[in-house]
């Protein structure tokens, strides 16, 4: 806890105690469903909690957004971006069942009425959003064309609608044709060394690929 308490000082107490049940309830539950990788859930605070509020370094939510979580897994980065932004509406989708059970379980624990759960496929989601985040379920070429539909052109925060990637390594090939993409290296933000090379990738619409259009 005192990563993100060191990193988020601003954090409430109803936060932070959000934060503290949470790593309990993924030690809990990951016993029973096996969600997170027995390597990883050691370090749960850094390789997910901390990873998924990168997001938050780079963009500060306005109230009532509409975030939708990709492949959300475990429920990251949806969950902790929930916890960061109360105010903020989160759609967290995966095709996984027992994926999406834990998840649901724990924002019901967690008491987080903001977060909608949802097993579906996301190209079978028919809304729009501000934004939408998720951690490297495909190369960018392939995940425009799951979510190019559903983010709205109306714009209400400090960076223009679009998407919010989590990815690692280099990135130089993979987004060549997308001339509008901003790299946010996380390592400038948390000096953990998982950190050093991961990044936040925003691309935002409209963008330009040769491969999409």
């Amino acid at each position: 806890m005192n990563i993100i308490k060191s990193s988020f000082p601003n954090l409430k107490n109803t936060q932070l105690l959000q934060f503290e049940s949470l790593t309990k309830l993924y030690d809990n539950w990951n016993n029973k469903i096996n969600v997170i990788s027995r390597k990883d859930i050691s370090e749960l605070n850094t390789r997910h909690i901390l990873h998924s509020l990168s997001i938050a370094k780079v963009i500060d939510f306005k109230s009532n957004s509409k975030i939708l979580d990709v492949g959300t897994g475990g429920g990251f980065p949806g969950i902790p971006l929930a916890i960061m932004f109360p105010e903020v509406l989160f759609h967290l989708t995966d095709s996984i069942g027992k994926k999406i059970k834990v998840v649901q379980a724990i924002v019901d624990e967690l008491g987080l009425r903001n977060v909608k759960v949802e097993k579906i496929r996301s190209e079978d989601v028919n809304q729009k959003y501000d934004f939408i985040v998720s951690r490297a379920v495909t190369n960018m070429t392939d995940f425009i064309k799951i979510v190019d539909d559903k983010i709205s052109p109306i714009n209400n925060n400090s960076l223009k609608n679009g998407i919010l990637y989590l990815k690692g390594g280099d990135l130089s090939t993979e987004l060549k044709n997308f001339k509008a993409a901003k790299i946010f290296n996380i390592s400038n933000y948390f000096n953990q060394s998982f950190f050093e090379t991961k990044k936040v990738v925003y691309l935002p619409i409209p963008y330009k690929d040769k491969d999409t259009q």
